[in-house]
């Protein structure tokens, strides 16, 4: 294992923010994992803490496979992690809308450059990233429809779905866009935490990038075949929606089945604690994403359901 500063933003008032790269193997660039890219998103960082340690275990074994190099960056916006922020701590700027990045730019963009100018020559890229509601996933795999896409390879993973999602114009500025565009492979894995530690889907995270790994042939691991993975367009997925504002109470978690009309949410009066709505399914089916926070605006998204199709 090398550890290097992949990027350096100097700091006038407090010590220079360092991006770290850990490179596994040496020869082609194969693989490049990236984790916390938003200041929130622990799950993230330490998934790839755990894939750090896996892989330097394979490399001292000499399981790496010849002529393969991969490298893992676990964290890029540390400043904001350090005091809970999940965008950018000075202008509250979301990194990951910044690439391809400007080395002449602002904070950001100069940030997304650096990091973009290590990690874009690889093979295959892998992304741990969050959804922009806190809420619960199933674990997935995510790519972005900009016809380089390959959902034959997101199937390696072994996670339970594969969604495929359309782009709208904000998302060009992605990272898992740009891998694409400048001729990587690229995925994101989404896990069921984001803001917290959750240990089984961290190892169902790790255990995946193995696998994945394993299969295009870059590591020698022997590991669970994992899932035979549901090819989902997220169009697809039904969005529901509460029809007030107030206090959340999650009735249905992430991966359970649901049928025409069962509870999914009520909403209680924030004042005098009455129940003022309950929200039902609409269809049946498989909860494929659930809220998490504690309040729910008029029309907000509270849930997305895999529709269940018959005969």
């Amino acid at each position: 294992m090398k550890k290097e500063v992949i990027f350096t933003l100097k700091s006038l008032y407090r010590e220079d923010m360092n991006i770290y790269g850990y490179r596994f193997g040496k020869g082609n660039p194969s693989a490049c994992i990236v984790g916390a890219i938003r200041g929130n998103e622990v799950q993230q960082l330490y998934i790839c803490s755990q894939l750090i340690r896996e892989l330097q275990i394979l490399e001292q074994r000499g399981a790496i496979s010849s002529n393969n190099e991969i490298m893992v960056v676990p964290t890029v916006n540390h400043f904001s992690m350090n005091i809970g922020k999940r965008f950018w701590c000075l202008d509250n700027t979301d990194v990951n809308r910044m690439f391809p990045g400007y080395s002449e730019g602002e904070t950001t963009q100069r940030i997304a450059a650096g990091l973009f100018d290590k990690v874009h020559g690889y093979s295959y890229g892998i992304q741990f990233a969050s959804f922009y509601i806190p809420g619960d996933f199933v674990p997935h795999v995510r790519m972005m429809e900009t016809g380089y896409q390959n959902p034959s390879l997101a199937n390696l993973f072994g996670l339970p779905y594969v969604v495929i999602r359309k782009p709208s114009p904000i998302d060009t500025t992605t990272l898992n866009y740009n891998w694409q565009v400048w001729g990587a492979s690229a995925f994101s894995v989404y896990t069921n935490k984001t803001d917290e530690i959750d240990e089984e889907s961290a190892r169902q995270a790790v255990s995946s990038v193995l696998r994945f790994l394993t299969r295009m042939g870059i590591i020698r691991y022997n590991c669970h075949g994992g899932y035979i993975a549901n090819v989902v367009r997220e169009e697809e997925l039904l969005n529901v929606k509460a029809n007030v504002a107030g206090i959340y109470r999650r009735k249905k978690n992430p991966g359970e089945e649901v049928r025409h009309g069962d509870l999914l949410a009520e909403v209680i009066h924030p004042l005098e604690g009455d129940v003022i709505s309950q929200i039902l399914s609409p269809t049946d089916g498989i909860v494929f994403f659930a809220q998490r926070a504690p309040l729910v605006m008029e029309n907000a998204s509270i849930c997305k359901i895999i529709r269940r199709l018959h005969g």
